[in-house]
């Protein structure tokens, strides 16, 4: 009977939990298909509010900006990110983990401020430059996670096999080490897109005054209303999100578990 009630009080929490979660994000998806420019009450069902997202030049110019950074930080985060997951996974170095996962831990805010002092002591004009490097030196410890927890999982005498076979660590690393945690570095390329693409805190401070990104595009926009078209932007950023994430997880389904 204990355990029944534990069982039922569990159950009703976590639904609320995620109702408080989820519910807030199905009213964004909702109101962006209602037919009224006010989100008071439903109206009928439009796809106008994308035809109009879709004719928008400055959406069109951020949502450009935030593809391009987001493919370049995470393409050069994926290389530094694999190379310091393996780092991690071979020299089992305190101080080399502090460094790698320090970016994680603090918070977001902190690590734009510092970024943006560092590049006004470098005099660095603020763009797009500056948003992609600011983005690579974020996202590089999710990578340098998921490579390492992919690397845990295998089998380390096939390297060794490799190497009796009279093949060079570079060797043995491209052909052997390199194809079995492919999986984990997809994965972390993903989420270095993810993380990138939809980035506003340190995009915020390192942007500089003529860089617009697709969040900071939907920040302005919803400083005056929260209209439906904000809603159809964000319906698809969610979708192209929640996508990735998916992807991600169904390529290195143990990333994320150390």
């Amino acid at each position: 009977m204990v355990k029944m009630r534990h069982s039922l009080l569990l159950t009703v929490s976590a639904v609320l939990v995620y109702a408080f979660l989820y519910v807030p994000l199905a009213i964004v998806v909702l109101y962006s298909f209602n037919d009224s420019r006010l989100n008071a009450e439903w109206v009928g069902f439009t796809l106008d509010w994308y035809r109009k997202l879709f004719a928008n030049q400055e959406m069109l110019t951020a949502a450009g900006n935030s593809l391009i950074i987001a493919l370049v930080s995470s393409a050069i985060s994926t290389v530094l990110g694999t190379m310091a997951g393996f780092a991690l996974h071979r020299y089992k170095i305190k101080a080399l983990q502090i460094l790698v996962l320090t970016p994680i831990a603090i918070p977001e805010i902190l690590v734009g401020v510092s970024l943006l002092i560092f590049f006004v002591m470098l005099n660095m004009t603020l763009g797009m430059l500056s948003i992609t490097l600011a983005h690579i030196a974020f996202s590089m410890g999710f990578v340098a996670i998921v490579v390492q927890s992919r690397l845990s999982g295998m089998d380390e005498s096939l390297t060794e096999a490799a190497r009796d076979c009279g093949a060079t660590p570079w060797q043995a690393f491209r052909r052997v080490t390199l194809p079995l945690i492919m999986p984990g570095v997809v994965a972390g390329a993903l989420m270095a897109f993810t993380l990138s693409i939809d980035d506003f805190v340190i995009t915020f401070f390192t942007a500089g005054a003529n860089t617009s990104t697709l969040p900071l595009q939907i920040y302005s926009m919803i400083k005056i209303a929260v209209t439906p078209e904000v809603n159809a932007i964000s319906t698809l950023l969610m979708g192209l999100t929640l996508f990735l994430i998916i992807l991600a997880s169904k390529l290195s389904p143990n990333a994320f578990r150390s």
